[in-house]
This record gives C-alpha cells, structure tokens and sequence, in this order.
C-alpha cells in the first residue's frame, strides 16, 4: 500500500517537474479585451496612445515593466523610461513593426525570443493589432502626464 502511493506520487511530482521544465512560456490563454468593441474598431486604424496604447500597456505590461518592479530593466512607465531603458528606439522601431522586438516578444512566434508576457493574460489578438499599427504609425508616445503608464 505504502509503495503504490510513494510510486503514485513519484509518478505525478516528475510530471509536474517536467511540465515546468518545458520551454513553454507559463502564459494563460488570450485574456479580456482591455477596449470595448467601439475603441477596437477604431484603435485598429488610427490608434491613439492615451486612448487605446496605455490602457493595453497599463494593464497587461507595467506590473513587469517599470523600473520599482525591475529594477535596470526595461520600463513604460512613461516615454522617457522607455527611450532610457532601450524600448524606444531598441524594442520599438518606429514605422516598423517588423523590426520591432517588443512586438515580436508579444507574439510569440519567434524562436528564441521569450514570449511576453511570461505569466498571465496574454494580448489578445485585437491588442497586438493595435500596438502593431501603433508602431506602424510611428510610436507616437506623448512626453510629461499624458505619456505615463501607471497601474
């Protein structure tokens, strides 16, 4: 009795062991849509950051990415922590999304890189679209209050 349970149990603490090992990111499923379907509509054209940028990265990426949470990493608190921290001109290439490295973390698809986020709700579909056409328009981050990204 004694070994079927401590075989039982060996069996599941590997498979728990080798889940964790996997180099899958532990990232849930797409998450709800941060916008409604109105500011989707529109965000997916002609993007605004205070509008429908922020709202994505105050919920899904600044409770990561701000300097108190990781310190010397990488940071939207705000346009000037960004440029500091190398997402602006590094991780984002204005008017290229293709060449953008933040948009290739969020979405997944690129070897290599990790997937960002690495835990939680990832973007859905409609908010990679978004910050996609945000870079392809240029990455306009205004600078001062309307610029800063908080939770």
């Amino acid at each position: 009795m004694i070994l079927r349970t401590f075989q039982r149990f060996s069996a599941l603490a590997m498979g728990i062991l080798a889940s964790c090992a996997s180099l899958e990111p532990e990232t849930s499923l797409p998450g709800k849509e941060v916008l409604s379907a109105e500011e989707i509509r529109v965000a997916k054209r002609t993007p605004d950051f205070e509008k429908h940028v922020r709202p994505i990265l105050q919920t899904k990426c600044v409770s990561c990415h701000t300097y108190e949470a990781q310190p010397h990493r990488m940071s939207l608190a705000d346009r000037s922590a960004a440029k500091k921290s190398g997402a602006i001109g590094a991780m984002i290439v204005p008017g290229k999304p293709e060449f953008s490295p933040l948009l290739m973390r969020l979405d997944g698809k690129h070897a290599g890189l990790q997937a960002m986020p690495p835990v939680g709700e990832r973007l859905t579909k409609n908010e990679l679209k978004i910050l996609t056409q945000w870079v392809k328009l240029g990455a306009k981050w205004p600078m001062g209050a309307a610029g800063k990204v908080e939770l």
